[in-house]
């Protein structure tokens, strides 16, 4: 341990001092990369005045065809699913490596994030009050995606000899195209979407989280950690990596502490800001319908607030991505759909609970004071809206945004290494290797500036929705017969409750 944090604070310490130059020279030969990766994969069409990205019609065609073909399971799933996580039927003698709750705690961990805080308030100032609405309809409309994806992670995965799995979209796709006869395709496909994970896993995943979180708490701090970038990000990469380096026992040994725990504390606060507001609440509910089929003052009108809605529901919950059938694939379990079920709270809990309170909180600040936030956006414009009500609110926010960022990098850390051990194999010292990767970069996101790296992470990420999309359409029969003969068995009495 003490060599590795030697080895991180010499790579941080040479980095930090010439960063200004470092991020010159790195983002002027990225800039024209990830613009045109950016626009291959962000394209969009014109419609009626709005811009429709090709991916977001991509990822939402895609959740309304699951939703139609599992027979609205994000509905008729919901109960069990509560089941399944309180434990009812887990079976302790069954393969895998975390609890149900675990598995959903860790991929709840790699969504719940800065996006839940502040991207809120970007949706909302460009796509006005109505783009809630379709947030909470695409957030539905996700659920249903999970729930094929989790459970082809699981249904695929594999279970080395040391009793770890790997799973995910590398496994399904590559497995399930060689079932239907295309073996070169589905190997294409999974390693493709590796190579993307990976790299994702570097980016939004990683460096973004951390430099963010090193801006708000140095917001907070009034300025006092300029300089200090480095001391923070060697700190955080500390941190991350004495919990990842225990694979995925330790990161859900975490997360299901931290998620309940930064969950809870963002919401009550929240909460308490919206009751504050409390004469404020109908105008902005009714803010929130209106916009939602007139889309007064945005571009594209109701169309423009549905777009932004539905823009900002798969960014943030990441449904039809497939990094979180990832986590979910660790879970003990014989039964594959059980973590189809489970998984469908992800979105629930991501996009229709955390993002619509603050959603909330931002309405009734607006409707009590339009000039609440003056000209600040995202994460800021959420600070100010609980600001204007708990005046001491943005030092715990900081807090908050933290837990949020430190959550996120633990999860996607796995993600990543998943992706790296489907390219270059189980063995124990190349994953220690890939480790001390992530957490330099952990570093590195505290003192360099890489727009336009994260820009390519970005949409690296987002890109990887086209192979799973396509995997999920020609595997969502198999899932389909999986959730059929497990109902059959919970009808006979053949699956038992393990807890009364």
């Amino acid at each position: 341990m003490t060599r590795i944090l030697f080895f991180l604070f010499a790579a941080v310490s040479i980095v930090g001092p010439a960063h200004a130059g470092i991020d010159e020279t790195i983002n002027n030969f990225t800039a024209p990369i990830a613009s045109f990766i950016g626009s291959v994969v962000f394209f969009k069409i014109p419609i009626a005045g709005a811009n429709l990205p090709l991916v977001v019609l991509w990822l939402v065609v895609g959740a309304v065809f699951f939703t139609l073909y599992m027979g609205f399971i994000n509905l008729r799933g919901f109960k069990h699913a509560i089941a399944l996580v309180r434990g009812d039927y887990a079976d302790p003698n069954s393969a895998g490596e975390v609890s149900h709750f675990q598995a959903l705690a860790t991929a709840v961990s790699g969504t719940v994030g800065i996006g839940n805080i502040g991207g809120v308030a970007v949706a909302v100032t460009v796509g006005g009050a109505g783009a809630t609405f379709w947030l909470i309809v695409a957030g539905f409309l996700g659920m249903s995606t999970k729930f094929v994806e989790c459970t082809l992670g699981v249904k695929y995965r594999n279970e080395n000899p040391d009793g770890s799995v790997s799973g995910g979209p590398m496994y399904y796709l590559t497995k399930g195209f060689e079932e239907r006869g295309m073996v070169g395709f589905g190997k294409l496909m999974g390693t493709f979407y590796a190579i993307g994970i990976f790299i994702g896993a570097l980016g939004i995943g990683n460096m973004f989280q951390s430099n963010q979180a090193y801006v708000q708490l140095n917001t907070v701090a009034g300025g006092a950690l300029d300089g200090y970038g480095w001391l923070v990000g060697l700190i955080l990469a500390a941190v991350v990596f004495a919990v990842i380096i225990g694979g995925i026992k330790s990161i859900a040994r975490v997360t299901e502490k931290v998620v309940p725990f930064m969950a809870v504390f963002y919401c009550v606060f929240a909460i308490i800001v919206i009751l504050m507001n409390f004469s404020s609440i109908p105008a902005a509910i009714g803010n929130i319908f209106t916009g939602a089929f007139t889309g007064e003052g945005v571009t594209g009108g109701a169309l423009g607030a549905l777009i932004i809605g539905f823009q900002r529901a798969v960014f943030s919950n990441e449904a039809g991505i497939g990094s979180a059938s990832i986590a979910h694939a660790a879970v003990r379990t014989d039964e594959p759909v059980t973590e189809g079920y489970v998984s469908l709270l992800e979105p629930f809990i991501d996009t229709i609970v955390i993002c619509t309170i603050t959603a909330l909180v931002i309405g009734t600040s607006q409707v009590a004071d339009p000039n609440f936030a003056g000209d600040a956006t995202g994460v800021a414009m959420t600070s100010a809206a609980f600001e204007r009500q708990i005046g001491w609110f943005p030092v715990p926010l900081a807090f908050g945004a933290l837990l949020f960022a430190f959550s996120t990098m633990i999860s996607w850390s796995y993600y990543g290494l998943k992706g790296w051990t489907y390219l270059f194999g189980e063995d124990q010292m190349l994953q220690t290797v890939y480790k001390l990767i992530f957490c330099a970069f952990v570093a590195l996101g505290c003192v360099v500036q890489l727009g336009p790296i994260l820009d390519i992470s970005d949409a690296l990420v987002f890109l990887i929705c086209v192979p799973n999309i396509l995997g999920l359409y020609f595997l969502a029969p198999v899932v389909k017969r999986e959730m059929q003969a497990y109902l059959a068995k919970l009808e006979s009495g053949e699956i038992k409750k393990f807890k009364h």
